[in-house]
């Protein structure tokens, strides 16, 4: 067994791993943020390693499926039944909906796909050991459904929300490029590969990379590519994602991690409209579409001299801000609606209705992680529900985070579920009011989908689209 020399106050994980170079590579990582790692080779070790001093000490266990295999979920078991508070994260390879139930239902707290980024294995590891934090239970799952990718899946009727749409629903039609603001979980990339299934180079080349899963050394390679000897290391040549793009659409996630050189290499590369590879004495001339996405506005950063201003002014010919799931919590009851009905397509989970108490807790709450935590927030549920409904008593470590403001959550779900007819002090809200709510409750039941939006409304749909215009309201038809 082998130990990392750090300070002896640091938190401890175990790591169930049979892999020296995985080992020593996660080690590094989990030291970065001050983590101890001890390193047991197989089941056996792990479970005697427990009833140690020092497995007494233990803050988490990071376990590789590869170590025991089809057994995984019984190690699982036994661990969680010798130490039932201690959390444990499963690394596989497998992407599998069913295996992740299975983990889960076995004790898991979280289901890491390798390779697995140093910043997504540290905010796993940070989530379930972290009381304060307000993610806590609420912890980011790695993604288990696949996406849908059209402007369909995207539901809501939040005034700010449909405009974003709208604005990427016409931008998906053009050639130029793209950025998308938002908070993390809000559905940035989601809008970013719905624009390119909308878009003219939809049957041309695709490559999506996320910044933040890239080591800052290797961002410019990856992009640009290289020439062999380049650097230590480059035996081969590697096309960069640039040229593999080329007449076709390259997605940059989290662009605003971008290294300040790379950053300027990539505003010349726009520029010219030619990338040259690292080390190489002539370039390429491409054709490619930016579809860019940013945590954080990238003006402010630019102003901070943290973001190369050029660059950002030829990202953003086309900005789409959107916002977070706490400014749209009208949204929250249809969203969960149709994550519930995704997450019961899943094998091994069911489909699975929703108690009015539920719906006022998850409406209450403000939803740091936006968009993705709740869907996790949701699976999570699922995978332990026994009967055919989630209730406010699925959701239990949620209620302890809301503590005194759950007795406020019917108040929110009244905002999300109908149409308010009364104003606070009791008297009937004007007509208007009262009718564009319909309408976007409409908008948003039905997906956006007019026709059918106006059929269930008993009105014509070019009646709807004035109605529309009359009132305000945003669409994207």
């Amino acid at each position: 067994m082998a130990e990392t020399e750090q300070q002896t106050d640091a938190r401890l994980v175990m790591l169930i791993d049979d892999e020296p170079a995985q080992s020593r590579l996660i080690s590094a990582i989990a030291a970065r943020e001050g983590w101890r790692t001890l390193v047991a080779p197989d089941a056996d070790t792990a479970i005697a390693t427990l009833g140690t001093r020092e497995g007494m000490q233990l803050s988490a266990i990071l376990l590789d499926q590869w170590v025991p295999g089809d057994d995984a979920c019984a190690l699982i078991a036994e661990l969680k039944e010798r130490r039932p508070a201690l959390p444990i994260l499963m690394l596989t390879t497998s992407a599998s909906p069913l295996l992740a139930v299975e983990a889960m239902r076995a004790g898991a707290s979280d289901y890491l796909v390798k390779p697995v980024s140093p910043d997504r294995l540290m905010e796993a590891l940070r989530a379930v050991t972290t009381r304060e934090a307000p993610r806590d239970e609420l912890a980011p799952l790695t993604e288990k459904m696949s996406a849908s990718l059209d402007f369909d899946a995207m539901i809501g009727t939040a005034p700010g929300f449909r405009t974003a749409l709208a604005k990427a629903a016409k931008a998906a039609r053009g050639h130029g490029h793209v950025l998308i603001e938002g908070e993390s979980g809000t559905g940035k990339e989601m809008l970013m590969r719905a624009m390119h299934a909308s878009s003219p180079r939809s049957k041309e080349a695709l490559r999506v990379i996320n910044v933040a899963s890239v080591p800052p050394n290797s961002i410019e390679s990856v992009l640009f590519g290289h020439e062999p000897n380049a650097f230590p290391g480059a035996f081969d040549r590697q096309i960069g994602a640039m040229q593999h793009c080329d007449g076709g659409t390259l997605l940059l996630d989290e662009v605003d991690r971008l290294p300040a050189p790379v950053q300027k290499r990539l505003a010349e590369a726009l520029d010219t409209g030619i990338v040259r590879p690292v080390g190489a004495a002539h370039g390429f001339r491409i054709d490619v579409r930016l579809l860019t996405a940013s945590n954080f506005p990238l003006k402010t950063l630019v102003a901070a001299g943290q973001f190369e201003k050029d660059l950002a002014k030829k990202l953003g010919a086309t900005l789409i801000a959107i916002p977070p799931l706490r400014e749209r919590t009208g949204d929250i009851t249809a969203l969960t609606r149709h994550f519930l009905a995704r997450i019961g397509e899943q094998p091994g989970l069911k489909h699975l209705s929703v108690s009015d108490n539920a719906l006022a807790l998850l409406s209450a709450f403000d939803w740091p992680g936006n968009v993705r935590q709740l869907q996790s927030v949701l699976f999570r549920a699922a995978v332990y529900c026994e009967g055919d409904s989630l209730t406010d008593e699925s959701f239990p470590q949620l209620s302890e985070l809301l503590g005194d403001q759950k007795e406020n959550a019917t108040n929110h779900l009244h905002e999300g579920v109908g149409v308010m007819l009364y104003t606070e002090d009791g008297n009937l809200r004007p007509l208007e009011e009262i009718e564009a709510d319909v309408i976007r409750l409409a908008i948003g039941h039905y997906r956006g989908r007019m026709t059918e939006v106006a059929r269930r409304l008993g009105i014509g749909r070019s009646t709807l689209y004035r109605k529309l215009s009359d009132l305000g309201i945003d669409n994207v038809a």
